[in-house]
């Protein structure tokens, strides 16, 4: 018996021993994610959090015990600050806009691809995805010669006699003009996100529903949709994180103008950065970080599964 006891004792030290090893191996792998992620990721947040607190402008840099707490004070003045609203507002917009007809369109072209020739479904994918894959920079050029009063738009626009507007000095017209270009980039994206839970639903149900005499609408939205409602959920959460962080296109063809009219929160923390109002600008990315994160908690609730 004794001698049973002592080896068990042994064998569960050694089994000890093995797992201390392989719980140093496993963080001797994390530890270089665990670093970048420190330095490049948390010491930031941290201290921009610290800085939404504080005072600190450009002037402050070298004389950083210098800055005075301020407390709220920033949250309050970004709450008192018409260009912050006009900010907010028009990121409402374009979210509210936006999410609702990429996500229309790219379902349309998912469905159609699905049911079309099945050996040019990766020509149009790829067609459809390159817009993505671009730079962003390098797209928002582009748009801004074709969208320019003399551009290819009023030109093709001239030839059927319609004097077209200027449109990305024009407010009226500058904050549409935007969303095109960019729902036309962004769209790719959730065509293949939906074309993938496309094919992944059970063709046996689609049958099923036809012998019991559903059309195609019917079948569309009694078995397709409630099927990808993980899937939706998933690119409304994805692109709509997009476009209240959309900085990009207003930087490189408006520059936030005519007006303020194309001026997004991200551009106004950009800009209060510019300023050297470095404690603004850190309130004014936190407000935004919150907006985010309510957002994508409702779609959560509205979109996530009833289990």
């Amino acid at each position: 018996m004794m001698g049973k006891r002592a080896h068990r004792g042994a064998e569960g030290a050694g089994n000890g021993a093995l797992r201390r090893r392989q719980a140093l191996v496993a963080w001797g792998f994390c530890l270089p994610f665990v670093l970048v992620f420190g330095v490049f990721m948390l010491v930031p947040l941290l201290s921009s959090m610290g800085m939404s607190f504080t005072d600190i402008t450009s002037r402050d840099l070298r004389t950083p015990f210098n800055v005075n707490i301020v407390g709220f004070g920033n949250y309050v003045t970004l709450l008192t600050d018409p260009r912050f609203h006009k900010a907010l507002l028009t990121t409402a917009i374009f979210v509210i806009v936006g999410l609702p007809i990429t996500i229309v369109i790219a379902m349309a072209f998912a469905v159609a691809l699905n049911k079309g020739l099945k050996h040019l479904n990766a020509f149009f994918r790829a067609v459809f995805y390159a817009p993505v894959v671009a730079s962003v920079v390098a797209v928002s050029v582009v748009w801004r010669y074709i969208l320019q009063d003399d551009g290819l738009l009023n030109s093709l626009l001239a030839v059927f006699g319609i004097n077209g507007p200027d449109w990305l000095h024009d407010t009226r017209f500058a904050l549409p003009a935007l969303m095109i270009m960019t729902i036309w980039r962004n769209m790719g994206t959730l065509m293949i996100i939906f074309l993938a839970g496309l094919q992944a639903i059970p063709t046996e149900l689609k049958e099923a529903a036809a012998v019991d005499g559903a059309g195609r609408w019917r079948t569309f939205t009694s078995i397709t949709l409630p099927l990808m409602k993980p899937t939706i959920l998933l690119g409304a959460v994805l692109i709509s994180v997009a476009y209240l962080q959309f900085f990009e296109e207003s930087f490189v063809m408006t520059q936030g103008g005519p007006l303020d009219s194309t001026l997004s929160a991200a551009y106004y923390v950009y800009q209060q950065f510019g300023f050297g109002r470095y404690g603004i600008a850190s309130a004014a990315s936190w407000v935004l970080f919150v907006i985010i994160a309510v957002v994508s908690v409702l779609q959560f609730r509205i979109l996530g599964s009833d289990e």
